[in-house]
């Protein structure tokens, strides 16, 4: 799930560039803060977003400082921290251990139980500090987890795009509830923001990894839509992630939103969309090549 909400660098002027590259520093120190070198190997792009957008609403007092770290030790770099930043390292840490404790469940992958069991304790904190986050998590990881369970096979086209909006809300009403900062009036948009984004990411999620589930024979919702042939597949995963966008954006553009809100509309229009069309590229290049290929 994490990894598609950054930006699109060659877009984006080089100040928002900078300034955006200070809060996702920012980030990384409110994980090191309250959770220590096991919270920054956690830090995504995904979180970085969120602190960016609810501080963009709310705009709260900010910290710029310039600093060295392990990663950064030559050079001091700029850093912007506000209460945005903890909050976003918080539902960092949260999304992290509940995909480790679903994968260690699900999957029994070592490595997932090992990283459930290293926060297990600071998940303890943040369910008491964020209980209607958690509880949306929890709730939404174990519904999804059950419909991927659920056989597939040969279901009518309309069956199928019903099921792949019900397992894809499931992500979106995750998401949409890690959104909402504060329940007040501007908790709705956000909230809608999040459902569709939270939609979009599991779907091109499902999207990138097509190929390698094909072969592993692991669940994507996206196989069965296979059959209808490559051209009418491509055609229906785009107009399922631009009705998606669009949603979101609609969103988006209600909130009053006036500080950062170059980067945040650069990642909403361009930057989601930068893994999808690296995807299409390649996936066009290796049909050229088996075309191309001596029988």
């Amino acid at each position: 799930m994490f990894g598609y909400i950054t930006v699109n660098r060659p877009e984006l002027k080089v100040k928002d560039l900078e300034l955006y590259r200070s809060c996702y520093c920012g980030v990384c120190d409110a994980l090191c803060r309250s959770y220590g070198r096991r919270g920054q190997i956690l830090l995504s792009y995904d979180c970085t977003f969120l602190s960016i957008l609810l501080t963009g609403l709310y705009e709260p007092e900010e910290t710029v400082r310039l600093r060295r770290c392990l990663v950064h030790p030559a050079v001091r770099h700029r850093e912007t921290q506000s209460v945005c930043s903890a909050y976003a390292a918080d539902m960092n840490v949260l999304l992290s251990y509940m995909k480790a404790l679903d994968d260690w469940q699900d999957e029994k992958k070592e490595r997932a139980r090992l990283l459930a069991h290293m926060l297990h304790g600071d998940y303890l904190k943040i369910r008491e500090r964020y209980p209607r986050q958690e509880q949306a998590v929890r709730r939404n990881i174990r519904l999804l987890s059950a419909e991927e369970k659920k056989e597939t096979g040969q279901i009518p086209r309309e069956e199928l795009l019903e099921r792949l909006d019900r397992v894809a809300g499931c992500s979106g009403r995750m998401l949409g509830e890690i959104c909402v900062w504060k329940e007040d009036i501007w908790a709705r948009d956000l909230r809608e923001l999040g459902f569709y984004l939270g939609k979009f990411i599991y779907l091109m999620d499902a999207y990138d990894d097509l190929e390698k589930d094909k072969k592993s024979g692991n669940f994507n919702i996206l196989l069965p839509l296979l059959a209808s042939g490559p051209d009418s597949f491509e055609e229906t995963v785009k107009a399922l992630l631009l009705d998606m966008a669009a949603c979101c954006c609609r969103a988006f553009e209600r909130l009053p939103i006036v500080k950062d809100v170059d980067i945040l509309r650069n990642v909403l229009y361009s930057g989601i969309w930068v893994r999808y069309n690296q995807v299409r590229k390649n996936r066009s290049s290796a049909k050229e090549e088996d075309h191309e290929r001596p029988i």
